[in-house]
């Protein structure tokens, strides 16, 4: 047949390498060869020809056997290893049981099963094998039946063959084939397992079954391991083969095995240069020695020490000769050990010096970019007004980037507030334990009268003192945008409270309703027309007015406000402000007044008295803006229909038909027929004051409601002269995004 022939043809291509390096590596005068097998030492034929009884070798028949265990020698590597063959156990379902056991025992020798070039090989259907070591289950694999008989079988991935790892250092083992076929006196095909040497078997060319018609097959045993690098002494006998290499036995268990390459002393620049006493030896010259430690038998065995004159420089117990660059001893390890620390310490020094100058070159551009950030932003201005004398103005502070980094935890997204169209909101904690908010801009207008524009409102804002008002505690002009330090307001926005509501967690009562809304008009008031410089706010809504720890109203969020001359009437600006708040009168002129912050409020005061908000995707088209849906329900004297629930419950009717009709005025089209804030203030005291005397108490006290229309009109404010505004407004509040998020809130 075809198929034997070309396993022996494998088996001879496997071995040329082998019997290259071992030719003629035999002791003088020994027998060197038995039939086609060379035989190096330390194996040997014959007494005194091998380098212990574990390597006496038998030939019989032309056929070389080990005489310690009894396996016919395939080949010898001067590697540390050799081939042999291995008996297959087998099983032919033609006993009664399902399973055979045998036991392979080499312990009497120096050899051990190679874990890296063997594999524990099982063949035929169904045979679940096991190899056991004396220490324990070693491995084992199942192969599983292949059912398409007539088709050719090659490769070993677990139908009809599998394959496992063993264990290493084995010596003595048990197998056990186990037929997993329930009816195994019925199968027709052998059941086989042994340990394979990998090279040899090789399931992409050969056919499984064809090993289980094997009794022998190839295994390799390891009888050495590489240990580290030689050097044959002069006084040491040396032998040398044809073919170019050489050997020595440096002691009982080392030998120093030669062959020629581009190797020389590391502390010399001279090669070695003898070579062995007869004509015809090898020339040292290129040469490469490697140190090989054979095994004796016992476990203790695989780990060899070096042998005399040698030292291990490595953990992994890797010996070199003396002379390899360390016969010069103490002195010349401690030159090379003061010469690596000096150089260790020099690369040291050297990388932290260039770290450091690194730091410091950074360090440097940063103060760099602050000074510029802070000229940029008004800084110098600033530093003037401060250093004027005027005492009102020693109440700015001028916090450091670094400072209010740290406050906000290098600004963490876990300490945002809020956010909305003029920038970002960060909790933050001073050095001094004091909490605070930070506002950080998007953008910045670098213009020079802005800037001094800008520094001016921040000016003015510090000055502000009114207990309905944030207070702007100082600025940082260091980082690109100017940042703004404010009080931290800890407990909301009032659109959270009106809109969000949970009545289970804290419920916003009529009577907070009138007190938050009466101080918000206070605050407002105080800003037009009791501060140093009159201050229009220009956004007031319910996300910008913040409850405090006692839920008492706090005005926030001035970064669109605007200080004015104590004689002008109006400023004119580009449209900025927030849909469902913005004064109609205000979109169609870009003149910003009071009554534009009027108007803003009665926005607010319907809010509170419905609960919904401005703009409305809910509502019809017509009613969509909150204040159209308002003045609809007044006209159609519908007003208890949209009141909030709780409103509805707890307040009386004469105080809610009153602030009804204040947030009619404050949102009348014109804004001459707008009250005051000054006015709002003190009639919404009145509704506060009065809400326990009788009914015609509050309405003899507030304004009556006929001064809601200009002289001579006879329609109401969203009627048919003003439509047309209204309905532009409802049509932009359509597609535009609501900004609802705080600035400031807890």
């Amino acid at each position: 047949m075809a198929t034997p022939n070309l396993l022996r043809v494998i088996l001879l291509l496997w071995l040329t390498e082998a019997l290259a390096e071992a030719e003629f590596l035999a002791k003088p005068e020994c027998q060197d060869r038995c039939g086609d097998v060379a035989i190096p030492f330390p194996f040997g034929i014959g007494p005194k020809c091998y380098m212990n009884e574990s390597f006496a070798v038998d030939c019989k028949d032309a056929k070389p056997f080990l005489a310690s265990i009894g396996m016919e020698l395939l080949g010898v590597s001067v590697q540390g290893w050799v081939q042999v063959n291995n008996p297959v156990v087998s099983s032919n379902c033609n006993g009664n049981e399902s399973s055979v056991t045998r036991k392979i025992n080499i312990s009497v020798s120096p050899f051990v099963y190679s874990n890296a070039r063997n594999m524990f090989t099982a063949t035929g259907c169904d045979n679940y094998a096991l190899l056991r070591t004396d220490t324990d289950l070693g491995g084992g694999c199942h192969s599983f039946c292949r059912y398409q008989r007539d088709l050719k079988s090659y490769g070993c991935s677990g139908l009809d063959c599998c394959q496992a790892i063993i264990p290493p250092n084995t010596k003595s083992f048990v197998t056990t084939l186990t037929n997993m076929n329930k009816d195994y006196r019925s199968c027709n095909h052998n059941l086989t397992a042994s340990i394979v040497d990998q090279e040899w078997f090789d399931p992409r060319l050969l056919n499984p079954e064809q090993l289980s018609q094997m009794e022998y097959v190839p295994a390799v045993l390891e009888w050495g391991a590489f240990q580290g690098l030689c050097s044959p002494s002069e006084t040491s006998a040396l032998f040398c083969s044809r073919n170019g290499y050489c050997w020595t036995q440096l002691s009982e268990r080392h030998l120093c095995v030669c062959s020629e390459s581009s190797y020389y002393y590391l502390n010399s620049i001279s090669y070695i240069s003898y070579g062995c006493a007869e004509g015809g030896c090898m020339n040292l010259k290129r040469s490469t020695c490697h140190l090989l430690c054979t095994y004796t038998g016992d476990r203790e065995s695989y780990n060899c020490s070096c042998p005399d004159g040698y030292s291990s420089f490595r953990s992994d117990n890797t010996c070199y000769p003396a002379s390899f660059g360390w016969e010069s001893g103490k002195k010349s390890r401690t030159k090379v050990i003061i010469i690596g620390c000096s150089s260790g310490l020099g690369l040291l020094l050297l990388v932290i010096g260039g770290w450091g100058l690194y730091k410091t070159i950074k360090r440097r551009k940063a103060v760099k970019v602050r000074e510029k950030y802070f000229k940029r932003n008004g800084g110098l201005l600033l530093q003037q007004r401060l250093s004027s004398g005027d005492n009102n103005v020693e109440q700015v502070k001028l916090f450091s980037s670094k400072e209010l980094e740290k406050a906000t935890d290098h600004y963490n997204v876990s300490r945002i507030l809020g956010q909305g169209g003029q920038g970002t909101v960060y909790k933050g904690m001073l050095t001094d334990g004091k909490i605070v908010a930070i506002k950080k801009s998007k953008i910045v207008d670098q213009d020079e009268g802005k800037l001094n524009q800008f520094i001016n409102e921040v000016v003015i804002l510090t000055q502000i003192n009114h207990r309905n008002v944030v207070k702007l505690l100082g600025c940082c002009l260091e980082t690109e945008v100017p940042l703004l330090v404010y009080e931290f307001i800890p407990n909301g926005t009032l659109f959270q409270y009106i809109n969000q509501q949970n009545d289970q967690e804290f419920p916003i009562t009529w009577e907070m309703r009138l007190r938050i809304a009466s101080e918000v008009a206070g605050a407002v008031s105080y800003l037009h027309s009791a501060a140093s410089i009159p201050i229009y706010h220009r956004d007031i809504k319910s996300t910008n007015i913040l409850l405090d720890d006692k839920y008492r109203a706090k005005i926030a969020d001035f970064g669109t406000s605007k200080s004015i001359a104590v004689d002008q009437t109006h400023v004119t600006t580009r449209i900025q402000g927030t849909m469902g708040y913005l004064d109609p009168e205000y979109f169609q002129s870009s003149q910003f007044t009071e009554k534009s912050d009027v108007y803003s409020f009665g926005v607010v005061l319907i809010e509170l008295l419905t609960g919904q908000k401005p703009i409305s995707l809910m509502r019809s088209v017509e009613e969509r803006s909150l204040v159209a849906y308002f003045f609809l329900a007044m006209q159609e004297n519908r007003l208890f229909d949209v009141l909030d629930a709780r409103v509805l419950k707890e307040g009386r009717k004469e105080e809610i038909t009153a602030v009804a009709k204040l947030a009619k005025r404050c949102l009348h089209l014109n804004g001459k027929k707008r009250p005051t804030m000054k006015a709002v203030a003190m009639e919404l005291e009145v509704i506060r004051a009065s809400s326990e005397a009788a009914p015609s108490a509050i309405q003899k006290d507030v304004v009556p409601d006929e001064v809601d229309y200009a002289e001579g009109h006879t329609t109401g404010p969203w009627d048919t002269a003003s439509s047309s505004s209204g309905s532009r407004l409802n049509r932009i509040a359509m597609h535009m995004e609501i900004d609802v998020q705080p600035l400031l809130s807890g």
